[in-house]
């Protein structure tokens, strides 16, 4: 299990391919990439991610056990960026490794909702050149209850 919270862009393919040819006795392995998107049709000039490291590392490494623990997974890599982002920006990666794709898709989309919804990162948005505070979506929250 690997866990990265950085600030430095990553190659999504590179990070892939690594992951994936670490593990020859697998049958999937599912990845996933999180881009900055404009939600504000242009508007949107970067977002700002903060986190407090001992505990945002800690806590994504406890959800990514719990993936492991719940689905037969071979292994998992968190890949999450802090920092100032623009529109088009990768900001995260997960990739699940496991014997059959049920396991390896279901722990995918466990680790993002967690992700999305209860990480500890705080998200800040500036729109034409003012701040507002990313909150969190009933979407979301929705998709984080149907693990519980």
């Amino acid at each position: 299990m690997k866990i990265l919270v950085q600030s430095a862009p990553f190659d999504v393919g590179d990070e892939t391919n690594a992951f994936t040819n670490t593990h020859s006795n697998v049958g999937a392995v599912v990845t996933f990439t999180g881009i900055v998107r404009d939600d504000d049709c242009g508007s949107l000039d970067a977002m700002e991610i903060e986190h407090y490291p001992a505990m945002t590392q800690k806590a994504i490494m406890q959800h990514a056990q719990s993936a492991q623990n719940r689905w037969n997974l071979a292994d998992v890599l968190v890949i999450h960026r802090y920092g100032k982002l623009v529109p088009g920006d990768v900001i995260m990666m997960v990739a699940t490794a496991a014997r059959h794709r049920a396991d390896a898709f279901q722990a995918a989309e466990f680790l993002m909702d967690y992700l999305k919804s209860r990480a500890p990162f705080w998200k800040k948005e500036w729109v034409k050149g003012s701040p507002r505070w990313v909150e969190a979506k009933q979407l979301d929250e929705d998709a984080l209850a149907r693990w519980e």
